[in-house]
């Protein structure tokens, strides 16, 4: 495997990484060498620090995309994720190598690359609580989910359906990272938190005695990356798209989501059009 340089958010102090009135930032970035990508690393299994180093089903998929970009070393900015899409909109990277819900307001703004992940909402509960078998069951509950999120976005629209129907959530609450919404589940701090369906299965794999998966809400929604929706990044954007969809077409991507997730997602070689 390529090792794959990872510089975390601390070194970026005094750092720029700004590119600046590319004509073509494809051509750029086979020019310079390198590809610089922002991502969050504390997104299991898509994204996650072991031994130092980024790995995950997002890191394989690259090792799958980068021979195609010969010569060119790829370099990944670790993040949080509140500051994944300003820093792509700053340009201090080039592109987005993180799970990114595809939101019709992302799909206006960003350049979201072809489906890598499904990313249906869903519950996840305390192993054995009784009380919460359905998104109807969270009325009454505290509830959790991560800053700055699309599954956020997803857990204010379902309270305020349930608060609409006389049946209110108790509370909201956000954290910076999902890591910290699970570890208050699991102390009791909160009742429920929402996350991406692949994320809560791997919650639940991980730690089986403590989280169990309720079921998914809402329409099918698919995770993505993301690059810049302007005339320098359209190269590069039409770039990642077609390495995503032959991987998805070849049975690569089939055979990375076995590996990660233990079994395969029924994913469209494009994004449905945003309504």
């Amino acid at each position: 495997m390529q090792r794959i340089p990872t510089i975390t958010a601390g070194l970026l102090l005094g750092v720029s990484f700004a590119s600046t009135a590319h004509s073509d930032l494809l051509d750029d970035i086979r020019s310079d060498g390198t590809f610089t990508v922002g991502t969050e690393a504390r997104f299991a299994p898509f994204e996650y620090i072991e031994e130092g180093e980024i790995v995950g089903y997002s890191a394989d998929i690259m090792e799958y995309i980068m021979p195609e970009l010969e010569g060119v070393e790829l370099i990944r900015m670790d993040l949080p994720w509140q500051g994944i899409l300003p820093g792509l909109e700053r340009e201090r990277f080039d592109y987005v190598i993180t799970s990114v819900t595809a939101t019709p307001e992302r799909m206006e703004r960003y350049q979201l690359s072809a489906p890598i992940a499904d990313a249906t909402m869903a519950i996840l509960k305390r192993a054995g609580e009784e009380g919460i078998n359905s998104p109807e069951d969270i009325a009454g509950k505290v509830a959790a989910a991560q800053a700055g999120s699309a599954q956020l976005e997803a857990l204010e629209a379902l309270a305020a359906e349930l608060e609409e129907a006389g049946t209110p959530v108790e509370d909201i609450r956000t954290y910076t990272g999902v890591d910290e919404a699970y570890a208050e589940l699991g102390t009791g701090r909160v009742d429920v938190v929402i996350n991406s369906l692949p994320n809560l299965l791997e919650a639940e794999r991980t730690r089986p005695e403590v989280f169990e998966v309720v079921g998914t809400f809402g329409d099918p929604v698919y995770f993505s990356w993301a690059g810049r929706n302007d005339e320098e990044s359209a190269s590069l954007n039409a770039f990642m798209d077609e390495q995503i969809q032959r991987l998805n077409e070849d049975g690569t991507l089939e055979e990375l989501q076995e590996k990660w997730f233990g079994g395969p997602m029924d994913l469209p070689l494009e994004l449905p059009a945003a309504e």
